[in-house]
């Protein structure tokens, strides 16, 4: 935060960002979680961080390198953030390690769990190491010399590589080993005392000598680089996607941002990979354990160890408001319908579109791709419906980071199948969520709408927390076609019945919305606002809340990620209170509340708080209309508030504690929204079943279950 004094205080994105990792590697510290679920913690921050690095930091030292020194709205240059922002990921980088040596490794080892070092390992566990070295690693290895005649290799992005110093007829050279991705990072080794692991770069470092048999190895040591991996992509071009295939091949080979070393390394081999890959001090971090911690996730999945982790949140399919619906057209003709992943299957969405893959009655599909699955069901789904005669168009976002090269394959395979496809828009990335389904029913063409908070995703489906709203409402059917002629075409963006649609209606929307209810407060009405979202970032918003709360607007923001509002700061935000959840699933969905002097509305949808949502991207939210969904989302967005197991709030100071549960009953809304779908399912089968003994007590009800039974 900006030691200024300002009457829009704002604490810099990328270091709000890190607050949030810490948030997340907390849970990797936690007694109380599962063994592996902490594994997995440790896993995600390494992983959240080398993105990090690859976008965000890398962005920072682009902006210091080009002398760029506009300062942003926490008043800090690209220069001053820099250091900041390495310090802090040092000290973040000795928290990760001090997890796992000081807490997992040794929690790991009290239930018979270890990851050895060859020298502590006994005669036979030593002889299996070499025998999987000579017959599986030898022949997949190549060392690669360094000298006048061979330069210093391109090494791909975060890929793991031994530098070995050598000396040969006195004279010191360098080689470099790369572990190989292909095989397991970890090795089993038998042991007679319980589960015992070895990493493949310590099988290779002990056999190095089967390598370098005519050398004198001196040192060796692992290290890794991260590279810039923000594309920048000429939308310009006549082929978009020859153009993203080479930014992606640009992306391999970018400058470097970070260079990991293992801490035991000689000052030789540092300076060598410094010249080598040009690199500074300040990017350089020297690791007390093994790099890339991202192995963590991996060995935590492993199938042996499914009762060391939580017990899985198990989906209900069908979904209560499905339940008894073998036609979902129907289903959605009598009302609109919700689902809440991943407590309610999105097996759901999926058998949406097989069925209108499959309808006769259906004309056509339009839906909107952003990230999908390596075998994605939906789309399978619209292939097939499109083998079928349907008008299928789908856009597919070529730019969404770090999914290009598989939106790519798909992309393709739909084009192939006879599918219309669209590669985004010039200059905006397609993030709203939408499926519109064209069927001709018995009273005429009527439009089936499907608009979610998440992506068509059936793997992060069930780990990220997401809603979506079926509905075949006229106006949201005409507000559908009207954003996919948008989209496809060379429409103006129209005025929408229910739709709120970024760039161009999104942030005038929202200022609206925020200035209502401070002038509610102003006059005495009701007022107040909640929200859900991933990150809180745009100053305009953020002016807007600050300006709300003065005015005593009471505002509640669950804000799982990047929050550069400070809440509690007297005479500026003291009526705004932020919350992060950090738990077993990911928090993913957005959800907005005003109470509206009294008639509150919900909305839900794609967009975050932050400029590119608001201006840069094609967004969408959207209201809940129908009464007893309204009351649903209203109840869901209040329970998540209540949350007080996986819940932090933020400090004044921009710091984050665990709730104060003293006297509260204990409160995880991820549990106890599983626990709702399950209940309101069984709900309705025991409904189910009381129907089928039901007694007739006159000759007309009689008459009309004979009549329903022959229909």
């Amino acid at each position: 935060m900006n030691e200024k004094k300002s009457r829009c205080p704002y604490i810099n994105r990328e270091l709000s960002w890190m607050d949030f990792n810490i948030r997340v590697l907390e849970e990797a510290f936690k007694r109380e979680n599962p063994i592996m679920e902490r594994m997995r913690f440790l896993g995600i921050t390494a992983s959240n961080l080398d993105e990090f690095f690859m976008v965000r930091v890398a962005g920072v030292m682009e902006q210091v390198e080009s002398k760029y020194q506009a300062r942003d709205p926490s008043g800090l240059s690209p220069a001053e953030l820099l250091p900041l922002l390495s310090q802090k990921i040092h000290v973040f980088a000795e928290k990760q390690y001090s997890c796992l040596n000081r807490s997992l490794f040794p929690a790991l080892k009290r239930i018979g769990i270890r990851f050895l070092p060859i020298e502590k390992m006994d005669e036979k566990q030593k002889q299996y190491v070499s025998d999987y070295f000579d017959k599986v690693l030898f022949p997949v290895l190549t060392p690669l010399a360094v000298d006048r005649s061979r330069p210093f290799p391109l090494l791909a992005n975060k890929s793991l590589n031994i530098a070995v110093r050598l000396k040969r007829k006195g004279e010191s050279y360098f080689a470099v080993v790369q572990v190989p991705s292909i095989l397991s990072r970890f090795l089993r080794v038998p042991s007679e005392t319980g589960m015992d692991f070895v990493l493949l770069e310590n099988v290779i470092v002990y056999k190095l000598d089967a390598l370098f048999e005519r050398s004198d190895i001196r040192s060796a040591c692992t290290f890794r680089i991260t590279r810039n991996a923000d594309l920048d992509i000429d939308e310009d071009t006549e082929d978009l996607l020859s153009e993203i295939q080479k930014s992606i091949k640009k992306r391999k080979r970018g400058k470097p941002v970070r260079l990991e070393l293992s801490q035991r390394h000689d000052r030789e081999t540092e300076s060598f990979l410094k010249e080598m890959l040009e690199i500074g001090s300040d990017e350089i971090y020297a690791i007390p354990g093994p790099l890339d911690l991202t192995f963590c996730t991996q060995f935590a999945a492993q199938p042996q160890f499914e009762n060391l982790c939580f017990q899985p949140i198990q989906p209900v399919y069908p979904p209560a408001d499905f339940w008894g619906y073998d036609d979902i057209f129907q289903a959605i003709r009598e009302r609109d319908r919700m689902v809440h992943h991943p407590y309610e299957s999105f097996e759901t969405v999926v058998n949406f579109v097989r069925t209108a893959a499959e309808d006769k009655n259906v004309l056509a599909i339009k839906q909107t791709l952003y990230r999908v699955s390596g075998h994605s069901p939906i789309v399978a789904a619209l292939i097939r419906a499109a083998e079928n005669g349907k008008q299928v168009t789908v856009l597919v976002e070529l730019k969404a980071r770090f999914d290009e090269e598989n939106n790519l394959m798909w992309a393709k395979k739909l084009e192939e199948a006879g599918c219309h496809v669209i590669y985004g828009l010039a200059g905006l990335k397609t993030h709203c969520k939408i499926l519109l389904v064209v069927r001709k029913d018995e009273d005429g063409i009527r439009r089936y709408v499907h608009m979610a908070t998440g992506n068509y995703n059936d793997s992060t489906a069930k780990i990220y927390t997401d809603i979506g709203l079926f509905t075949c409402r006229e106006p949201y059917g005409a507000d559908a076609s009207s954003l996919f002629n948008v989209l496809t075409g060379y429409s103006r963006p129209p005025e929408y019945n229910r739709f709120v649609v970024a760039p161009d209606g999104m942030r005038p929307f929202f200022r609206r919305m925020i200035e209502r209810e401070t002038e509610n407060s102003k006059k005495g009405l009701p007022c107040g606002i909640t929200v859900k979202i991933n990150s809180l970032v745009d100053p305009e918003i953020i002016r807007l809340l600050y300006d709300a709360s003065g005015a005593g607007v009471s505002i509640r923001l669950l804000v799982r990620g990047i929050c550069c509002l400070i809440p509690g700061l007297p005479e500026i935000s003291e009526n705004i209170t932020v919350h992060s959840i950090v738990g077993q699933l990911l928090e993913h969905s957005r959800i907005f509340r005003f109470e509206n002097a009294g008639s509150p509305k919900i909305y839900l949808g794609s967009a975050d708080w932050m400029p590119r949502n608001l201006d840069r991207r094609v967004e969408l939210i959207f209201p809940v209309e129908d009464e007893t969904l309204r009351q649903r989302a209203f109840r869901t967005l209040e329970l998540m508030w209540n949350d007080n197991i996986n819940t932090r709030i933020m400090r004044p100071d921009g710091t984050y504690v665990h709730i104060d549960r003293r006297g509260k009953r204990p409160c995880n809304c991820q549990l106890e929204f599983s626990r709702l779908a399950q209940s309101a399912l069984r709900t309705q089968e025991e409904q189910g079943r009381s129907k089928l003994y039901e007694p007739l007590h006159s000759p007309e009800r009689a008459q009309k279950a004979e009549s329903s039974t022959q229909d």
